[in-house]
Parts: C-alpha cells; structure tokens; sequence
C-alpha cells in the first residue's frame, strides 16, 4: 500500500512553499457592496492570499502541517515553520475572521472552505500534541475556526437536503473534514450535527446512479463521498446494509479513473483530484466495497504523477488531495 514516503512528503512541501506565497495569479470571490479599497490578496487575506483561491490557501496550509507530522526530518521542514510562523498569526487569523464576519459574506466559502479551515485546525491540533510552535499556530487558529464551527453547525442544521455536487458545495465532503475537526477539538455539538444531518439527508438512499459519473468538472465522487461520510456516521452492523442497498452492484464505472483532456484546463485538470479522492474514499472504505483495493491502487496511480510538477491549475491544489489519499487520517 502506497504511503506518504519522504521523497514524496518534501515534493509536496516544496509545491505548497511556492504556492502559498505565490500572490498572483489570485481569483477572488469577494462582493462589492461599494467602491471598493484595496483588494490586493495580500491586502485582504493576510494568511492566505496564496495558491490561486482562498480555500486551496487554506488547503496548501494544511498540507504544509501534514508533511511536518509525518515527516518532521525533512529538510524542508525549517522552510514550513518559518511559513507558517509567517502566515498562522494571531494577527492574521484575526483578519481573516473579519473578513468573514463582514456584511454580505454569509456564504463566502461555504462549505468547502470552511470544512478545509476545520481540517488545517484539526492537523494543527494534531501535531500541538509534540510541538511547541504547533501549539501557538492552533491557539492562532482557534477563534476562526471555532467561528467556523459555529457557523457550520447553523447550515447543518438549518439545511433540509444535501448538496450532491462533484465539486466545492459537496455538503458530504465538508461533513467529513468538519466531523474530523469535532473529534479532535472535541466539539460534541459539531460532530452531532453532522451526524444528524447526514442521516436526515442520506439514510434512505438507495441505488446510486453510479452511471452519472463522473461531470466533466468533478474532483469529487457523490457517491463514494457520501458512502465515506455514512461510513463514519453509522456503526458497523448499520453501515453495511446501507451500504449494500446503496451499492448494489459494486463500483461498476467508478473502478475506472477518468480520462483528463487536458491538464492546462482549470476546470479539466479536476478529473486528476478526482482520481486522488476516489483512491481516498476506496482506501478508507476498504473491504466494504468488493475490488475496492485495485480500484484505489488504480485511481491512485492515475492521479499521484500529477500531484506536482504540472500546470498551475493542477498544481496549486493536488498534493492536498495526493496526500488525503496517502494518508491514515482523516
């Protein structure tokens, strides 16, 4: 099984240095409600202004705490200190909450972006338990992220059907990375949200049209990502008949990686992230999908050689899901 080796780790750490500095290019999702002031991404998000897009930022900064965990030696570890030093600052963190809290900004990032702030906070919780500076970052991080949460657990709560998207909404993607934040900050009231949203949203699902699959701009399997979420929600003996029902006939077409027509194509090159989750929802599902464990090893060889060293479109956001794929948790 193929795992976060040390020449992979600092291939990533390199690709997520340059990336979370790199200010321009920059798409910025951000409404005008006047004349506007100075929209510089630097300007506006102090820590993370990098890596295209706010939440591939935040992502990029996840996994810049995920190599330090896994691989401490690495030469590249005093340069993801020093970074993370630079932008996991109280003073920065307390203007990206700002941002949020600002009038017209309800949904900026929602879900996804605020499931990666709960994930980045959840590694750094992680790696605090052995590190000093780790712990300063998740004491930076806290008042976003527990902001964060708060608001997560009102659009749980408030949502009466799931976003079923291969893309950024995906409210089973974000439940998950959300549920594994709650279990580590021990936020009780998360992690029961998410559990009842998911079983109001997806109990009763049965037969997933897997012949749907994959849109041409997904990174995401619907329905692996809900059989992952179901996966964590529901015990065992209640899982399986879910996911039986749900599956009837196996994987079917999602055992196959998808075919990317071009990798300079921003929307295009998702079908590489694809092939990346897939490979994590399959190894995290594990025998509870017959040929699950090829199909992975699969996806994930179509997707790894493109984790770094490509177009920009790909490569400021692909280690992060490469590394979800090689990894133990969430």
């Amino acid at each position: 099984m193929a795992s976060l080796t040390p020449g992979l780790a600092a291939a990533f750490a390199r690709a997520a240095l340059a990336n979370v500095t790199r200010e321009y290019p920059r798409k910025l999702d951000h409404l005008l409600a006047a004349a506007p002031g100075d929209l510089t991404p630097h300007t506006i998000h102090p820590a993370f202004y990098g890596s295209y897009d706010w939440h591939s930022a935040v992502h990029m900064h996840w996994l810049l705490v995920r190599v330090l965990r896994n691989q401490p030696g690495l030469a590249e570890a005093p340069a993801i200190v020093r970074v993370l030093d630079a932008h996991l600052g109280r003073q920065a963190i307390a203007a990206e909450r700002a941002y949020f809290e600002a009038p017209g900004r309800r949904t900026f990032e929602r879900p996804y972006g605020w499931a990666w702030l709960l994930e980045l906070q959840a590694e750094t919780l992680r790696l605090a338990r052995d590190r000093e500076d780790a712990r300063r970052w998740a004491a930076a991080l806290q008042p976003l992220a527990g902001y964060l949460a708060g608001r997560m657990r009102a659009f749980l709560a408030e949502a009466p059907y799931p976003i079923r998207s291969g893309m950024h909404p995906s409210t089973a993607f974000a439940c998950i990375l959300a549920l594994d934040y709650a279990r580590v900050a021990e936020d009780r009231a998360l992690a029961a949200e998410v559990g009842s949203a998911a079983r109001r949203w997806h109990l009763a699902d049965r037969n997933a049209p897997l012949a749907y699959e994959p849109s041409l701009a997904d990174f995401l399997s619907p329905a692996l990502t809900e059989a992952q979420l179901m996966r964590e929600v529901l015990p065992p003996n209640e899982f399986r008949p879910w996911l039986d029902a749900f599956l009837p006939a196996g994987l079917g077409p999602l055992a196959t990686p998808p075919v990317v027509p071009d990798r300079t194509d921003a929307q295009f090159a998702h079908l590489d992230g694809l092939s990346l989750s897939r490979a994590w929802a399959l190894r995290r599902l594990g025998d509870a999908v017959p040929g699950g464990a090829s199909a992975a090893d699969a996806h994930l060889g179509a997707g790894l050689p493109q984790a770094t060293g490509g177009d920009y479109v790909g490569e400021h956001w692909l280690a992060s899901f490469a590394a979800l794929a090689l990894g133990d948790v969430p």
